[in-house]
């Protein structure tokens, strides 16, 4: 029968890329989580894994097996919290899945207050784009993410709203106006943002019925930045969490105006750790009364 060790071995390759990676997530020697991975491959006679071009990749029985490898580990790890909880202790693992946009800005000063408030409480976090921050949420390999609101089917606590702002090269045209339209923002080269941002705001390019010009992408924010910089084209970023604007880099409000309203979400089958999470962000909304 398949043991914890192998189960989490799996899943660390796969979910970290590689063996190496997954050793230093489980604080093992790679040689151990290989042998680990082999025996359960023994075990259920077939190959899990395959290394091609592009790397490591499930074969058809890696991809069967897996999301039930994920279910045991997460039914023990409720079995482990809940019990913990009966006695006032929360417990375990608070997988996390962010935009790499709000992870330093509004993430960030959220799990230092929970790490003080659960010290016995493991974080884990990931990041990604908004569609793998679902999908992720969706697989069970996070329990809680940082998603725009509104979503549906999961429990969402506000987090916080973000202006969507105009990226300018300070000696473009635009740099000279007040504000800056869609219209006359998809008349330059574009550089989309794949940390999460393009989700709200091309949504509203279509409604003013605009396509905009993609010439580059970039995931990191500063790297947005830095290609606005060099003058290659404009871009959308939100205005709360960027970075320090380089020298030639303008920011400029957008019209319409357009906002994201940032929450995390949960899965109604989430354990303690993300449940007790969410509960904290849901409590940032919680005004005190005037006496």
């Amino acid at each position: 029968m398949p043991t914890l060790l192998q189960l989490k071995s799996l899943l660390a390759v796969v979910d970290e890329g590689g063996f190496t990676a997954a050793s230093h997530r489980l604080g093992m020697s790679q040689p151990a989580i290989s042998r680990a991975v082999a025996t359960l491959e023994k075990e259920l006679g077939s190959p899990l894994l395959v290394r091609g071009n592009r790397g490591l990749a499930l074969t058809d029985a890696g991809s069967s097996a897996l999301p039930h490898a994920r279910e045991v580990l997460r039914h023990l790890t409720l079995l482990r919290t809940e019990v913990a909880t009966l006695a006032g202790e929360v417990t375990g693992t608070l997988s996390l899945a962010s935009l790499p946009s709000v992870t330093g800005t509004l993430i960030a000063p959220q799990l230092q207050a929970f790490a003080a408030r659960y010290p016995a409480v493991t974080i884990r976090l990931l990041e990604g784009s908004e569609q793998e921050v679902r999908d992720w949420l969706d697989q069970g390999a996070a329990e809680a993410g940082v998603v725009s609101l509104p979503i549906k089917g999961l429990d969402s606590a506000v987090i916080g709203d973000q202006d969507m702002v105009a990226v300018l090269p300070a000696d473009n045209r635009l740099a000279g106006w007040d504000e800056v339209d869609y219209v006359e923002l998809a008349k330059e080269p574009f550089i989309r943002s794949t940390g999460g941002c393009a989700e709200v705001f091309m949504p509203m390019a279509r409604r003013v019925g605009v396509d905009f010009d993609v010439a580059f992408e970039a995931r990191e924010m500063s790297a947005v930045l830095e290609i606005v910089r060099g003058g290659l084209g404009v871009s959308i970023l939100p205005s709360a969490g960027l970075p320090a604007l380089p020298d030639g880099v303008v920011i400029r409000p957008l019209v319409p105006r357009t906002i994201r309203q940032l929450g995390v979400a949960v899965s109604a089958s989430a354990a303690a750790p993300a449940r007790a999470f969410l509960e904290q962000i849901a409590a940032l909304a919680v005004k005190p009364q005037s006496p």
